[in-house]
């Protein structure tokens, strides 16, 4: 894709917020000299643990949020200088169930399409109701919607002046597994169709799944940017899996990843699997449901985040 315009274009953004004014605040860099580039028509994935500076960067494109250095373009304009032109392009699902109590979800897309100035695109309401599963919903008011379907509204609103730019915000966060399969079915074909998608998601399984290129924050500032195929060609070969109601012991534990009843242990060569098997025997651990599976794209953020201290230089791999 090189010598195109990309459809967004971070560049060297910074974000300091200032002290709060009580004894010993200080100022809060939630941005630190932020650049890459989204190109036309793919589907990017935006990912970091909270505090990373996701949303910061997310309201700054928005044009909801005013950067501290550097800039970002929409298709070429400025989101601050020329804020009409890139926001016409854009179409942003924000995290919050944010909506107007008093419309029906029909009233509430026409209202939507009027602030972008358009009329009379009924038959493009009508696809949207239909492909977010809102049909049966178009007359309801929004306060009687659950926040499921609130979400698919949501949804709508920002594809009705079919922005060619398109960013999700958490769109399936505290949702159920029908709406998240309705969601990437649609947006999956609208990306097919040329939109360029940018998501945050805490789900790394649909980032996995649906992003062909991935960029990782941590405090601010990108630690990895990369397609999505190569970082997991990258990751440790295979995790251990299994189940025990013991303690590990201690140097077990500092690599282990544990939910509960299971553990998964990283394992770079059979040798290490065996390693970590025969520590679980000496220690007398008992294990069950035990399994050798492939990395995935959560072991890899769970590796570069440990990894990759704040002061640290940006392990970036611009990847297209």
């Amino acid at each position: 894709m090189a010598g195109f315009m990309p459809a967004i274009s971070f560049q060297s953004v910074s974000k300091v917020y200032a002290a709060s004014g009580k004894p010993g605040s200080r100022p809060l860099q939630a941005l630190d000299n932020v650049s890459f580039d989204i190109e036309e028509g793919e589907f990017f994935g935006l990912l970091g643990p909270n505090g990373a500076g996701k949303t910061t960067l997310i309201s700054i494109l928005a044009g909801l949020a005013r950067a501290s250095a550097g800039r970002v373009l929409v298709h070429g304009f400025d989101v601050q200088a020329d804020y009409a032109q890139a926001r016409r392009h854009l179409g942003i699902v924000p995290q919050e169930l944010v909506f107007d109590p008093f419309f029906t979800v029909r009233e509430a897309l026409r209202f939507q399409s009027g602030y972008f100035g358009l009329h009379g695109n009924g038959d493009w309401i009508d696809e949207l109701l239909a492909g977010l599963g809102l049909l049966d919903k178009a007359g309801a008011n929004m306060r009687q919607l659950s926040g499921g379907m609130k979400r698919r509204v949501l949804v709508a609103q920002a594809l009705v002046h079919k922005p060619p730019v398109i960013v999700l915000d958490e769109p399936t966060a505290g949702v159920d597994v029908e709406l998240r399969q309705t969601l990437w079915q649609f947006v999956a074909n609208l990306n097919r169709q040329g939109h360029t998608v940018l998501l945050t998601t805490h789900y790394l399984e649909e980032a996995e799944a649906l992003c062909q290129r991935i960029a990782m924050l941590k405090q601010g500032r990108v630690i990895a940017l990369e397609r999505t195929s190569t970082l997991l060609a990258n990751a440790t070969a295979n995790v251990l899996h299994f189940k025990t109601d013991s303690a590990l012991p201690g140097p077990l534990a500092v690599q282990a990843r544990v939910t509960g009843r299971i553990v998964e242990l990283p394992a770079h060569d059979p040798a290490e699997i065996e390693r970590h098997l025969a520590a679980l025997r000496e220690a007398a651990v008992a294990v069950e449901d035990i399994e050798i599976r492939k990395a995935d794209l959560e072991d890899v953020f769970i590796q570069l985040m440990a990894g990759q201290g704040a002061d640290a230089p940006a392990a970036v791999e611009v990847a297209r």
